[in-house]
């Protein structure tokens, strides 16, 4: 099995590791990467190509792990050359995929949603849906954890959407609130509080939603671009447009991100000194 990853971050470098420690020769292309890509490529042990037309030639399963505002562009360089299994895992609508895969003419497209946290590795949930999606579970074989849910496209994007509906809300709502709490110096009062009702998991969850909502913070705004576009179909989605916002706001107020910082109130503290 040849599986080849258009992207290179979190997504695929841990999906990788553990493919590759399954027997599945993985490959990828560090042309036009960032350079967080490329070093995470170069230290993973994938094979390295020169060059998007070689990574398709020589893949039987390709998997498109890039940032939202890239997932048709890249499928449309991918264009009718490639025959093998085109798996979208973009956080996009279903709008999005079905466009993405106008492009792939020739290929076997699978919309692919990552419904968890990637840091479980192979054992992260991962739905799929249309035609072709039991190609892709063929995976399952080496260690992946996949779910085919319908034979249709935009029902795996679809249900992804309505899960960071969810999620992103609920994160954007807990720094708003921590952050007035931090400031008042009774944040850990109220995580305390919190930890009453919600389980004793929540200091952890919450530590987690803080630090990676400011870090992640111009990603998931195009995440929430594309929720906002896909409930648009069915709703009104006030509350998601106002997530929306909040993400595409955060940049402004922390600051540069270099790392992701390791507490919530040294986020607070970059926000706080950027008002200054």
């Amino acid at each position: 099995m040849k599986v080849g990853f258009i992207g290179f971050g979190e997504v695929a470098s841990t999906l990788s590791e553990g493919l590759l420690a399954h027997g599945v020769e993985v490959s990828t292309f560090l042309e036009g990467r960032s350079q967080r890509s490329v070093e995470l490529a170069k230290s993973s042990g994938v094979n390295l190509l020169n060059s998007l037309t070689e990574l398709t030639d020589s893949s039987d399963i390709l998997l498109s792990a890039v940032v939202p505002a890239e997932a048709v562009s890249v499928a449309k360089k991918v264009g009718g050359g490639f025959k093998g299994v085109y798996v979208d895992l973009n956080n996009v609508s279903p709008g999005t995929v079905k466009e993405a895969f106008s492009y792939i003419l020739n290929g076997k497209t699978v919309d692919g949603a990552i419904m968890g946290g990637i840091k479980n590795g192979l054992g992260t949930p991962i739905v799929a849906s249309g035609e072709f999606a039991e190609n892709f579970a063929e995976l399952n074989q080496y260690g992946m954890n996949i779910e085919v849910i319908g034979p249709e496209v935009g029902q795996a994007s679809g249900l992804k959407m309505l899960r960071s509906a969810y999620t992103k809300g609920v994160s954007a709502l807990l720094f708003e609130s921590f952050h007035a709490a931090y400031q008042m110096g009774v944040d850990e009062t109220l995580l305390r509080y919190l930890t009453l009702s919600e389980g004793s998991h929540f200091p952890e969850s919450a530590n987690s939603r803080l630090t990676s909502s400011a870090y992640h913070s111009q990603r998931r705004a195009q995440e929430m671009e594309e929720v906002v576009k896909f409930l648009s179909e069915y709703t009104d989605p006030v509350i998601n447009r106002a997530t929306c916002e909040f993400f595409q706001s955060l940049p402004d107020k922390t600051g540069p991100m270099p790392k992701r910082l390791a507490k919530y109130g040294e986020v607070f503290q970059k926000v706080d000194k950027n008002r200054l």
